[in-house]
Order: structure tokens, then C-alpha cells, then sequence
């Protein structure tokens, strides 16, 4: 390999116009820069030069190489003050080599150190609202998409105190979010059932939390969801569970107020000023959940492959079912003569879609909170909505009885009425749907599906509901 000096002489320096003048003809030749430092020369497939310079050393009777840096993406004068501190650690007895690499892993520790604070700083930052999106994605599952969940916490709750650190977060700071839920309602509608439900969902989402990096760890002063306790808040004489059942006379007064606002806005001559009547489907949803004991999410979900006409059956798959995961099963419901005259009426509405009730772009079924709204907003006087739902209608056109009465109350009043036909509990339970209680190895075996019995439950079901409907003077216990 031959080398090259600088004009200057052997042990001189070379000057930046040197450098920058060498031919690509050096290729793979040498240059002295004098104290031990030469360079190598390259040449690109661009025909761009550079010099890979190293300084040469002694180093336990043999030659050592330590890499200076390469001419031009590093200049000069930083090349030889590398190659002078090389000088300088040899002088102390260290390898340049050994100590550039302990150098790069003393830096690498700093660098971890430094993100690692970085790293806690953010995770001791992380909010509700982070908290609450990792919930929604790893740790909650409704059937309907989480829409109401996401909901009610967006208004409720994030809207509030979702920006707070989850580590800052105290029982005060939830129990006023639950003070806010009361502060909206009044004398007739205190929303308790609404603070009741919030403050159960509030628990899920923190126990979630507990038990997972990094909220866990956020966590350490307790639960503030645990230690908020709502109950403290509510009335007295307020009861959890709802018992609202719908009696013999409301049912046909349900009817008759379904009837006449439908015939009220027929004969309406103006119908834009006119209250649009219930429609179609809801009215379908309101007899099918009380003549079969469904579900309305499970309801409203239906397909239409799931519809059997010929042999009177609704199939729900256990998907569709709400229950505890791990212990939903499907479900078949015979449809009595009264509910599968709903089905087929609804298939007039809806049939040509895969959905019994279908979405505005029929690519899926609506919302599984819909009907229930609708049905809320239709008993107004119930309700406060003089603050929210300014554009929403507000009437009583189906308010029956002295308290409102939900989607659900219709499953327990079909409920009661088989329990007053003298049907057996075991049996209402199975209609329901219900996980029964007992061995879970006697459950595996007793494959005994009670067919028969069950689809004499809904018969007589469905005949005592047409049976008041027909007859509405008369009150039939």
C-alpha cells in the first residue's frame, strides 16, 4: 500500500486543500497526517472521496489500531483531538478501545436512565381518560359496541374529571361526579337508577385497572371507585331493583294509546304538525319482549335466518346473549300464534333486509338502545328534560300507570303472568333463559331441553295477552 505525504513534508499536517485535491487514482492508498495518524483513502461509485483515519499505537508489544473518524463527515481538527485523547488514555494505561466502548455503554445507561424517567414521568401523568380507552379496548365487552358505556361516561364522567392523573384521583373526586348526576334530575326523576348504574360500571372499570400494569401501580393509595360509596347519596327509601310490572288494564291501555295516536295522525290534515305515531317495529318490539320474556338488546339484534316460521321458532345464538361470559348459552324460543303474528307483521317492515330490525343502511341491525329511548321519550312526565334533548319529542303518548315502565319491565310482567297461569318457576326460569343454579357437572350431563313444557309456557302466555287484548273491559287475572 503505497503512502502519501503532504507537501509540507513527512510529520506534517495536511491541509484541507490537500485533502480535498487528492485523485481517485489513491484509492485504496495511504495518507500520514504525522503523530501516529493516517488515513485511508475510498472512492464511491459517485467518484466522492473520503479518508477513514486511524491512529496507530503500541499496545502490549503489538501494533493497536484505534478509529478516528472519517474525513469529511468529520472535520479535521475533531479527527486529531480524538486521536489525542487516544494519546492521552494510552498514557494512563488504557486501552482507547477498551475505554471507547465502555464510554458508549456508560451513555447507553444514561440514555435508559433518561428514558426510563421519561418513561415513569409519563406513566405517573396517565389519565382517566387513558385509563378508560385501555378499558374500552382490553377489558369491557357489550353487545352493543360500547356506545351507551362510552356514552355516559363521556358525559358524565370524562367530561369532568378525565383529564386528572389516575394516581391523583380520590373517593371525593367520584363522589362528585355522582353529586352531578343528581344535581340533573328532580323530584319526579332523582336519578338514582342512573348514579346506581354509573357507580356499578365506575367499580368495574377500577377493579380492571387493579389487577393491570401500569394502572396498578397508579393505584397504591386504594380504589377511590371502591371507596365511593353512592349509596350515601341516594334516598332512603330508594330500591335497586326494579319492580315495575304491567298490569292487566295498562296492557290494554298501552294498546289503545298505540291505536289511537296511529289513527289520530291518519286523519291528521296536516300531518307535518302532526305527532308521528310509534313505529311499526317499536310497536312489533314492545308485544314480542312481553308475549316471548326477551331481551330487548337480544331482540333488536335478531336476524332474520334466526326466524323460523314454519316451525314457530326464534333462535338467539349466545352471542347475542346477555349474560356472564363464560355462561351464555343459546336459546330457542317457540313463538306462540301472539308473538309470531308480531314476527310476521314485522317482516312486512323489514324482510327484505338480514336484519328484523335494521339499521338506517340496513347493513346491520339498530342501535340496541333505540327502542328503550323511544319508549322513554314517549312518558316525558316522568323524566326531566328541561336542560338536555332540547330537539328530542317530548310527550306522554305512552305513559300508563303512575310510574314509567321500561323494555325490560315487559320481560318481568310476560314473567309474572306465566307465574300467575300457574306455570312452573323451573320453566318461567328456562324461558328466561337464566343459568341455572346447581352443579356444573350435573348441568353437563341433563341434557333435557323442556321443549314441550316450554312451548306450552309461551302458548299460554300468548293466549292470556290476546285474551286481554280482545276483551278490554274485561280485567283477567
Amino acid at each position: 500500500m503505497m503512502t502519501h505525504y503532504p507537501k509540507a513534508g513527512k510529520g506534517k499536517k495536511w491541509t484541507i486543500k490537500e485533502l480535498n485535491s487528492i485523485p481517485a487514482e489513491w484509492k485504496g492508498h495511504s495518507i500520514s497526517d504525522g503523530e501516529g495518524l493516517s488515513g485511508e483513502v475510498r472512492v464511491s461509485k459517485n467518484n466522492d472521496i473520503s479518508i477513514r483515519f486511524k491512529y496507530a499505537f503500541k499496545w502490549q508489544q503489538k501494533v493497536a489500531w484505534f478509529a478516528c473518524g472519517t474525513y469529511p463527515d468529520t472535520d479535521m481538527l475533531t479527527i486529531r483531538q480524538i486521536r489525542d485523547e487516544a494519546k492521552n488514555t494510552i498514557s494512563k494505561g488504557i486501552d482507547p478501545r477498551l475505554k471507547k466502548k465502555a464510554d458508549k455503554v456508560i451513555a447507553q445507561n444514561e440514555t435508559m436512565a433518561v428514558i426510563a424517567e421519561a418513561q415513569e414521568l409519563e406513566r405517573q401523568n396517565l389519565t382517566l381518560n387513558d385509563m378508560f380507552n385501555d378499558w374500552i379496548a382490553n377489558g369491557v365487552a357489550r353487545q352493543d359496541g360500547h356506545q351507551e358505556i362510552q356514552r355516559l361516561f363521556n358525559k358524565d364522567v370524562l367530561s369532568k374529571i378525565g383529564s386528572a392523573p389516575v394516581k391523583d384521583i380520590k373517593e371525593s373526586d367520584i363522589l362528585n361526579v355522582y353529586r352531578g348526576i343528581l344535581e340533573r334530575g328532580t323530584q319526579v326523576n332523582p336519578r338514582f337508577r342512573s348514579l346506581v348504574k354509573l357507580a356499578a360500571d365506575m367499580r368495574q372499570l377500577f377493579k380492571w385497572a387493579e389487577a393491570r400494569q401500569p394502572w396498578r401501580a397508579l393505584l397504591i393509595e386504594g380504589n377511590p371507585a371502591l371507596l365511593a360509596n353512592e349509596k350515601i347519596l341516594l334516598d332512603v327509601n330508594y330500591t335497586e331493583e326494579r319492580d315495575r310490572i304491567l298490569t292487566p288494564t295498562e296492557i290494554v291501555e298501552l294498546d289503545q294509546l298505540i291505536k289511537f295516536e296511529a289513527q289520530t295522525y291518519i286523519e291528521a290534515v296536516n300531518k307535518s304538525n302532526a305527532n308521528r305515531p310509534l313505529n311499526e317495529s317499536t310497536q312489533c318490539a314492545i308485544w314480542i319482549c312481553l308475549s316471548t320474556l326477551s331481551r330487548i338488546g337480544e331482540l333488536l339484534m335478531a336476524r332474520w335466518d334466526h326466524v323460523d316460521f314454519q316451525a314457530k321458532e326464534w333462535f338467539i345464538p349466545r352471542e347475542n346473549v346477555k349474560s356472564t361470559r363464560g355462561k351464555k348459552q343459546d336459546h330457542y324460543i317457540f313463538l306462540s300464534d301472539f308473538a309470531l303474528a308480531q314476527f310476521k307483521r314485522l317482516y312486512e317492515e323489514s324482510g327484505h333486509t338480514d336484519w328484523c330490525f335494521p339499521s338506517k343502511d340496513e347493513k346491520s341491525h339498530v342501535d340496541v338502545k333505540s327502542v328503550s329511548k323511544r319508549i322513554g321519550d314517549r312518558q316525558v312526565k316522568f323524566k326531566d328534560r328541561t336542560k338536555e334533548g332540547m330537539n328530542r319529542r317530548h310527550d306522554n303518548s305512552l305513559a300508563v300507570g303512575d310510574r314509567e315502565w321500561t323494555p325490560h319491565d315487559l320481560r318481568r310482567t310476560g314473567a309474572t303472568m306465566m307465574q300467575e297461569l300457574g306455570i312452573d318457576i323451573n320453566i318461567i326460569d328456562r324461558c328466561q333463559n337464566h343459568v341455572l343454579a346447581g352443579s356444573k357437572v350435573r348441568r353437563h350431563y341433563l341434557k333435557y331441553e323442556y321443549k314441550d313444557e316450554k312451548a306450552h309456557a309461551w302458548a299460554k302466555l300468548g293466549e292470556k295477552l290476546q285474551s286481554i287484548l280482545d276483551n278490554p273491559c274485561v280485567n283477567i287475572k
